[in-house]
C-alpha cells in the first residue's frame, strides 16, 4: 500500500479532526493536510492539489458535496471520500451523482479508510458496505416504484415535493384542478400509499433527492 501520499483530512468538529489525523499518522501518512471548514478545504485542495481529500458533509462556510462540485470544476486530480454518520437515501444519491471515489460511515474503523484508499489510486469506486445495503434496499425499489409513474405523474410528484398545491400545479403545467387530483390519486395508489391527506407530501419531501434526477 503507497502511503507516500499527500491527504487532506477536512472536520469542523475540532477533535474529530485532531483523532482522524491521528490515525493517520499512526499509520505511516506523513504528508496530511488539515481543514476545520469547507472554505479552508476548497483552498487546499485547489492549491495543494492532495491525493486524496476525506471531507465531512456538514461543514460551515460549504458542505463536503459543495467541496467537490466546485473542486471538479477545476478539474482537480484529487481523489475524494466522504467520511459521515449520514447514511439516508438524499446522501447516497446525492454521492452517486457526483460520482464521488468513496464513501464512509464514521463509526467504521480506520482500516475500512485504507481500503478505500488503496482502492480508489486504482481507479475503483469503494463505499460503506453500509452504504450499498441502503442503496439496494431502499434507493432501488423506490426508482422502481418512480420509474412505474408517467411522465406527468412524475411532473406532479416533483411539484408536491416543492409543496404546491393542485391549484397551483394546474396552473403551472396548464391542467385543470380536477386532472391534477386524478393523477395524484393515481399516484397514490402506483406507490403504494396510504390515502391520508398529507401521504404523498411526506413521501415526495423524503424522496426529494431521487424526484430531481429522473
Amino acid at each position: 500500500m503507497n502511503k507516500n501520499l499527500k491527504i487532506l483530512v477536512a472536520d469542523d468538529h475540532p477533535m474529530l479532526l485532531k483523532g482522524l489525523v491521528q490515525e493517520f499518522t499512526e499509520n505511516g501518512y506523513h504528508q496530511l493536510l488539515q481543514a476545520h471548514n469547507g472554505a479552508v478545504a476548497l483552498e487546499q485542495i485547489l492549491s495543494e492539489t492532495p491525493d486524496v481529500a476525506v471531507l465531512d458533509i456538514e461543514m460551515p462556510l460549504l458542505t463536503g458535496f459543495e467541496i467537490i462540485t466546485k473542486a471538479k470544476q477545476h478539474s482537480v486530480a484529487t481523489k475524494f471520500i466522504i467520511l459521515t454518520s449520514h447514511k439516508e437515501k438524499g446522501f447516497i444519491i446525492r454521492a452517486k451523482k457526483l460520482n464521488i471515489d468513496g464513501y464512509l460511515l464514521k463509526d467504521e474503523p480506520f482500516s475500512e479508510i485504507q481500503n478505500c484508499i488503496e482502492s480508489i489510486q486504482n481507479n475503483v469506486s469503494y463505499f460503506s458496505k453500509k452504504f450499498e445495503q441502503v442503496f439496494e434496499n431502499q434507493v432501488v425499489p423506490t426508482m422502481a416504484k418512480i420509474n412505474f409513474l408517467s411522465p406527468s405523474e412524475r411532473t406532479i410528484l416533483r411539484l408536491v415535493a416543492q409543496r404546491k398545491s393542485s391549484k397551483e400545479i394546474g396552473e403551472i403545467i396548464q391542467i385543470s384542478y380536477r386532472t391534477v387530483q386524478k393523477h395524484r390519486t393515481n399516484i397514490i395508489d402506483k406507490l403504494g400509499l396510504d390515502p391520508a391527506p398529507d401521504a404523498l407530501l411526506m413521501w415526495a419531501e423524503e424522496n426529494r433527492e431521487l424526484l430531481q434526477n429522473i
